[in-house]
Formats: structure tokens, C-alpha cells, sequence
């Protein structure tokens, strides 16, 4: 039987390299752990660090193609992070003019979450911890 034993990275295409990378370092405080630049690609390739857990791959490529990035679209649904409060990263990121969604309530588990999106429309949740 496969055995697997985490989740390494999830890897993210943005359409504005720049605004991308101040969004996920400055708005979101993710620690960058290295940044590259392949010329052979014409692209960037910046590795992001979630609390010492978790890495996010963001790139940029010269004119990406859109794709529906609404939570129902068919592919990936969501981006997830754990926070300890969610009134607290609702309060820290609308600091810098980003809007979420009302607070849920997960049916299932009782936990509060809330969505907002990142600068090419991509859905993120603020989902609470314990």
C-alpha cells in the first residue's frame, strides 16, 4: 500500500509576479525561503514557508492563461490556512484593503472559517484551529 507522509508544496501561477509576492509575504507574512530567477523560462520561482510547516511554490510565466478559480471550478478549490482567531486575520489583512466573506460556520466540526482571494482571484480560506 502507498504510504504517504505529508503534503510538500502547493504550487501556485501568478499573473503579476510582484503584486503576487507582496501579497504573500507582506499581507499573509509567509517567510520567503529562496527566490530564483530561470532565464530559460522567463520566470520566477519564489518558495514560501508556512510556519516552518508547510511550502508554497509561487511562479510567474509571461502571459499564463486564465482559469476559473471560484470555490466550485472544477480543479483546485481552495487554498486553507489554520489561524488561531479569525476575527485577528480578518482584522490584519482587511489593514490592507482585503475584503472576506461574512464568518462560518463548519456544520461538520463547528469551526469558524471565511474566504477572501489573493491578488489573480485565487479562493483563500482562514480556517480556525482547535
Amino acid at each position: 500500500m502507498l504510504k504517504l507522509n505529508r503534503v510538500h508544496h502547493v504550487a501556485i501561477i501568478c499573473s503579476d509576479y510582484e503584486r503576487s509576492k507582496r501579497f504573500y509575504t507582506e499581507v499573509l507574512g509567509l517567510k520567503v525561503v529562496r527566490e530564483v530567477f530561470r532565464v530559460e523560462r522567463n520566470s520566477y520561482k519564489l518558495d514560501l514557508e508556512v510556519n516552518g510547516l508547510y511550502q508554497i511554490e509561487l511562479f510567474s510565466f509571461p502571459n499564463p492563461p486564465r482559469r476559473p478559480s471560484r470555490p466550485e471550478a472544477a480543479g483546485l478549490r481552495h487554498l486553507a490556512f489554520e489561524v488561531d482567531n479569525i476575527g485577528e486575520a480578518i482584522a490584519e489583512i482587511n489593514k490592507h484593503g482585503i475584503e472576506t466573506e461574512a464568518i462560518r460556520v463548519d456544520e461538520y466540526t463547528g469551526k469558524e472559517f471565511t474566504f477572501f482571494a489573493d491578488p489573480d482571484g485565487l479562493p483563500i480560506e482562514f480556517y480556525k484551529a482547535k
